[in-house]
């Protein structure tokens, strides 16, 4: 591309089809707005039912997206989903692997019982979904990859070794895809959000100690909103990124530079 072959619809999804893990909750109900708003089809896998609160947000914007009740751990069920996608919408051009749990105990109670669940859905799932869309984007020569990794996948982390564990995992799993995949036109990327006001959150916000000492710590002097991370997503989705591949783009408020 020249320079003068710039322009901001470069940054339109219009035409593309999206599959969004955990996509009708949590961040990644925000991941499949961004993706419907920017003009892309959703088919979002989820073992949670909204009561089709996602799909009522994306119809009201003018999009499309198709939920579908599936256990991305379920062996065969990877392949199944990027099969669904293709099926609906006629191919996958992204893959937002964003589903991901999150249990917590003492070190010494933390056993392989709250380790191997959280390695199947934030780690293995992640892999063989990228596997299997893969397969589809070498074929079409082209495609994006955009992994949720987090600020844990740079820091220590208390009560969940397994978050930390996973979260690292997930950016070695980035730059290795990034260096098999770039030869066929598919970029691998990740988004590691910092501190978001979500849910599983709520917690650690509704504590007067631990919230004065999170935003303490960010520059910004706030929680992020999942609204912060939707700009990220879609630009890595978008033909604007086609040469940036590889990279963890943290959205954090600056929370990693204090």
């Amino acid at each position: 591309m020249e320079i003068t072959d710039f322009s901001l619809d470069l940054f339109s999804l219009a035409g593309q089809n999206a599959i969004v893990t955990g996509g009708n909750t949590g961040l990644g109900q925000a991941f499949s707005l961004a993706l419907a708003a920017a003009g892309a089809n959703v088919y979002a896998p989820s073992i949670t039912n909204d009561g089709g609160t996602t799909a009522a947000l994306v119809s009201a914007g003018g999009g499309r997206i198709e939920v579908v009740d599936a256990d991305i751990t379920a062996p065969g069920q990877p392949a199944t989903i990027v099969a669904g996608c293709v099926e609906t919408f006629g191919s996958v051009d992204i893959l937002v692997n964003s589903a991901g749990i999150c249990l917590i105990d003492d070190v010494e109670s933390f056993d392989r019982s709250k380790w191997d669940p959280m390695i199947a859905i934030n780690l293995t799932a992640a892999f063989e979904l990228g596997h299997e869309a893969a397969r589809v984007m070498m074929a079409q020569r082209s495609g994006k990859i955009i992994n949720i990794a987090s600020l844990f996948s740079f820091l220590g982390g208390q009560m969940s070794p397994a978050y930390s564990a996973t979260k690292a995992g997930i950016v070695g799993f980035t730059k290795a895809y990034c260096d098999e995949l770039g030869q066929h036109n598919v970029q691998v990327n990740a988004i590691a959000p910092g501190y978001i006001e979500t849910r599983l959150t709520e917690g650690s916000r509704s504590d007067a100690d631990i919230n004065r000492r999170i935003i303490e710590h960010i520059p910004a002097g706030r929680w992020g909103k999942p609204a912060d991370l939707m700009g990220a997503l879609v630009f890595l989705a978008s033909r604007a990124s086609d040469y940036v591949s590889g990279h963890v783009v943290v959205v954090d408020g600056g929370y990693l530079v204090r």
